[in-house]
């Protein structure tokens, strides 16, 4: 199909959303994300997990979509979730790395969200789960664009506490932060703190009956569910009902918890008769925190995890399913990120972008099934502060040398405890072709130099735009997180 044609079928696919003159206007649809910590790409059953089972996630995957080249925006928490909620590369709107609790930055509300681009059509919204944009007042959800919020406002390990639940003392070999306990926020305030692991196993529930909650109260009005699960980041725990019940040990406990979590959620939209009117994705944040070892996933045999540009740190599961308008049993095989989420849920609601640049495109025509379409052509892997450390074009991937978290040649930990890594590993340059060799194992850039040159034409662009340490280029377009002085 040509680029004519592709954009007549954009075009028409759009439309297809928007009242005919003298129509009566058609009820908009629910949107429910839900994301989740630390999953590999190797993690879900449809995508080759083995040890335990997700009937749940699966059956969802085999009555929608499912995607086997969708990226994460940045291989890290807060990065990650900046991008999927404002439809940036979170080095655009100043968010990098893992904020920790004594940040005093945040998402910057002058940044517009899912939610904020959904309040334009009076949908309700609730976020539930890890927000992980800022923990102070003033970058909490209810300060961008969400009508209510229950969850942790950062990451689970972020407490006084070795990862077996051990107090800290100078003997422990778990690491040690010193930061207060966990802070449960319903709001703007805090309602309890969680100190042990066995406050911890609670949370994948509570998260879970909270969102049905939200279901049941909303289901006469549009709404927007924003799921984020603490789990599967360590330190893992899990509720009693799963404890034991999978042969991966307390790893597979959790994903099969997980797993009944969506089981709840489209429960919930059955009893409640919203299942045709809802569009659900499921994704991640970023890929496995190799290190730990048994208490991590599986990258599903891509190159590294976590913290890492190469695909087992950004590429992720996402299924997507919406009754009557994504095909079943679908699989897409091409290029989309969670940067695009927010583009195609405005265009899906009729909605305005944002006022200000953002770098997600429209794949509501993948999701719809035109396999011939291709919205997203290039991707940027950047990392760390601002460093672009890789550049895709088609199944053409380029990575840059720069120094970077690799995980090989260490014995991964066991139990909790987490094995050694090299955080400054010095890659070298290297081009790989992802249709052939999607774990990134044989560098061919001597053999398509015409390609090598293509790719560094881009990422000298990209290097104006959003800046790159690696080059000592500021970029032009890069704007400023929120900040408390």
């Amino acid at each position: 199909m040509n680029s004519i044609l592709r954009y007549s079928a954009a075009i028409a696919a759009a439309a297809s959303f928007l009242p005919s003159i003298g129509a009566p206007k058609p009820k908009l649809p629910n949107i429910i994300v839900v994301f989740i910590d630390d999953m590999g790409y190797g993690d879900l059953g449809c995508y080759g997990a083995t040890g335990y089972t997700t009937p749940n996630l699966d059956k969802m995957a085999s009555q929608g979509i499912r995607f086997t080249n969708f990226v994460s925006a940045q291989a890290v928490c807060s990065a990650s979730r900046a991008g999927i909620m404002t439809g940036c590369y979170p080095n655009r709107v100043g968010i990098s790395g893992a904020l920790n609790p004594e940040a005093k930055i945040g998402l910057n509300p002058d940044e517009e969200t899912i939610a904020e681009i959904l309040k334009q059509q009076h949908y309700k919204t609730a976020a539930i789960g890890k927000w992980h944009l800022g923990h102070l007042k003033e970058f909490l959800p209810l300060q961008q664009g969400f009508d209510e919020y229950l969850g942790l406002p950062y990451s689970n390990d972020m407490w006084p506490v070795n990862y077996d639940g051990t107090p800290i003392t100078p003997e422990s070999k778990g690491r040690k932060y010193g930061y207060p306990p966990l802070p449960l926020i319903e709001g703007n305030e805090k309602i309890r703190e969680l100190k042990t692991i066995d406050d911890q196993s609670e949370l994948t529930t509570m998260y879970t009956e909270r969102a049905v909650r939200f279901i049941n109260q909303n289901k006469k009005d549009p709404f927007f569910l924003y799921l984020a699960h603490s789990m599967c980041h360590v330190p893992l725990a899990v509720s009693a009902k799963f404890k034991g019940k999978s042969q991966q040990g307390l790893f597979g406990d959790v994903i099969m918890e997980i797993d009944w979590s969506v089981g709840e959620i489209m429960k919930a939209l059955d009893q409640n008769g919203l299942t045709k009117n809802t569009l659900i994705v499921f994704t991640a944040d970023n890929g496995p925190w190799l290190n730990f070892g048994n208490h991590a996933g599986s990258a599903g045999g891509l190159r590294e995890g976590k913290g890492a540009s190469f695909e087992g740190g950004q590429r992720e599961p996402c299924i997507m399913k919406w009754p009557g308008h994504i095909p079943e049993g679908a699989i897409c095989n091409k290029l989309a990120s969670t940067i695009d989420l927010l583009p195609t849920f405005a265009t899906i609601t009729n909605s305005d972008l944002p006022k200000k640049k953002i770098d997600g495109v429209n794949i509501l025509p993948l999701m719809l099934g035109d396999m011939n379409a291709n919205p997203r052509e290039t991707f940027l892997y950047y990392y760390r502060k601002n460093s672009l450390e890789g550049i895709r074009k088609g199944n053409w991937k380029l990575v840059f040398a720069h120094p970077g978290r690799t995980y090989h040649g260490f014995e991964p930990g066991k139990d909790g405890f987490p094995g050694a890594t090299n955080e400054n590993f010095p890659f070298e340059e290297g081009l790989y072709d992802l249709r052939r060799d999607p774990g990134e194992q044989y560098d061919v850039k001597a053999f398509y130099p015409k390609i090598v040159a293509e790719l560094k034409k881009l990422a000298d662009d990209a290097r104006e735009d959003l800046g790159d340490d690696l080059t000592n280029n500021p970029g032009k377009n890069r704007r400023e997180p929120g900040r408390i002085h």
